[in-house]
């Protein structure tokens, strides 16, 4: 780190009982090539003494511990908040970042300063060869997913524009992120992400995915992907966000289909157990409106983008859910790279 100066980067690492995860994650820290930046573990009351296994640390770590569990949602907010970095980089417990990760994306920010926020590949920490995501994608109807999940390490696409970050391994600009509200604590874990970057985008925000940044993941370690925990607050998050973010025109256009996934939804959890969680998501969401209601009266206000604009960040084909597809997209020309190739063509 600069001698006197704020850091590049502050590095939130939010732990709730991570064992001996936390302890590969913060070493993968300690190893980056990158060194201009801050750590700041966030621990939500953890009772397995994970903190004590920490082995091998980065230069500049700072832990915040917390008297109760503020959810992954609350604990990264209080991270951004304490930070000095210009950047924000959020790194799961149970992620173990590549020795470049951080300078990957420095790069990444110096290539294309208009796309600010940044998702990483993510790959499978137990296996390899899988996916864990490449960038989280949104249906137009109003269901999210981390994109390839599952799916072959082969079939990671090349750098391009996504819909948002996974927030396992995100990298935001931190006042942007701040300004915005953070993320939305009643949410307390899951769909976060999705939903800070939908109102980012609205607020004009781009996202670019960048396979040189890599960590290796262990998604849903703690909570379990299939867990009522996870059923509930996936459900109830993900009605908040579409209510919250979608415009009026699109909200209008999308709902019939919406509709019918919610059904499916429910279908799909009677046939694998989690029916209870899964209506107990839609209770709770529609229970909870009120707030995410007024805050669409906000966000309207703050908005920088048309709805065609918007529209092309979205996926349309309900399929694309159903697969876990990658959308990640080449990026737009810019007048930099239009202007370059008009010089080449008038050289040839």
């Amino acid at each position: 780190m600069a001698d006197g100066g704020d850091p590049d980067i502050t590095v939130v690492v939010v732990n709730y009982n991570g064992g001996d995860y936390l302890r590969g994650c913060i070493a993968s820290l300690a190893a980056q090539t990158f060194t201009n930046f801050e750590t700041i573990i966030v621990d939500n009351a953890s009772s397995d003494n994970s903190l004590a296994r920490i082995v091998e640390k980065p230069e500049q770590l700072t832990i915040l511990k917390q008297a109760s569990n503020l959810g992954f949602a609350g604990g990264n907010n209080v991270g951004a908040r304490a930070g000095r970095g210009k950047r924000l980089a959020l790194l799961n417990p149970h992620a173990e970042a590549a020795p470049d990760w951080l300078e990957a994306m420095m790069r990444a920010i110096a290539r294309r300063p208009t796309h600010r926020m940044i998702a990483c590949l993510q790959v499978s920490l137990h296996d390899t060869l899988r996916l864990d995501g490449a960038g989280d994608c949104y249906l137009a109807y109003g269901y999210a997913w981390r994109g390839g999940f599952g799916h072959p390490l082969s079939s990671a696409p090349p750098a391009g524009e996504c819909f948002a970050p996974c927030g396992a391994a995100a990298f935001y600009p931190r006042e942007t992120f701040l300004e915005s509200g953070g993320f939305d604590e009643r949410y307390f874990c899951y769909h976060e992400d999705v939903d800070i970057a939908f109102r980012l985008r609205l607020q004009g925000e781009l996202c670019q995915y960048v396979p040189d940044a890599c960590v290796r993941h262990a998604g849903s370690a703690i909570s379990g992907r299939s867990s009522a925990f996870s059923v509930f607050h996936g459900v109830r998050n993900g009605v908040w966000t579409y209510v919250k973010n979608m415009p009026g025109g699109l909200l209008l256009l999308t709902s019939p289909v919406w509709l019918i996934g919610s059904l499916m939804l429910l279908v799909r959890g009677a046939v694998r157990g989690v029916f209870v969680p899964t209506w107990r998501g839609f209770v709770a969401a529609f229970a909870g409106l009120g707030p995410a209601l007024a805050a669409r009266k906000q966000l309207r206000a703050r908005r920088r983008v048309s709805v065609a604009h918007l529209a092309k960040a979205f996926a349309w084909n309900p399929f694309s859910y159903l697969g876990r597809s990658i959308q990640v997209r080449p990026f737009p020309a810019d007048q930099a790279e239009i202007r370059s190739t008009s010089a080449n063509a008038r050289k040839t």
